[in-house]
């Protein structure tokens, strides 16, 4: 891993948000998907709904929990890349339902899980 720590620590809460979500079930069909005014961490498949999972670590509860560190504009910018993904490389999967997760990392041993964590607009 290169990058600053926190960006190291970053890439390992991925590495783990997406090896669990295997683990329990969803497809990893993209990682790191960046275009310009957005970012997604993780596109997955769970049966046949479409998944845009937001991975979040916080190490200091002092700058709040993982939850809180999605934003307004947080969420406007994974909306943006997530409609720029689908008509891309995710044409095929257009038709498909699509939800918008989060997993969070905080000083719990197990990630957090949150189904529909937030919607588009």
């Amino acid at each position: 891993m290169h990058g600053p720590p926190a960006q190291a620590h970053g890439q390992l809460a991925e590495e783990r948000a997406a090896a669990w979500l295997t683990a329990n079930g969803l497809k990893i069909l993209a990682r790191n998907v960046r275009c310009r005014g957005g970012e997604l961490d993780l596109v997955c498949l769970e049966g046949g709904t479409l998944v845009f999972v937001e991975v979040r670590l916080r190490t200091n509860p002092r700058f709040g929990g993982a939850a809180e560190s999605i934003t307004a504009a947080k969420r406007r910018r994974i909306v943006f890349a997530a409609k720029w993904w689908l008509i891309r490389a995710g044409r095929m999967y257009q038709d498909r339902p699509c939800r918008f997760d989060a997993v969070l990392f905080d000083n719990a041993t197990e990630p957090q899980w949150i189904r529909g964590a937030f919607e588009e607009g």
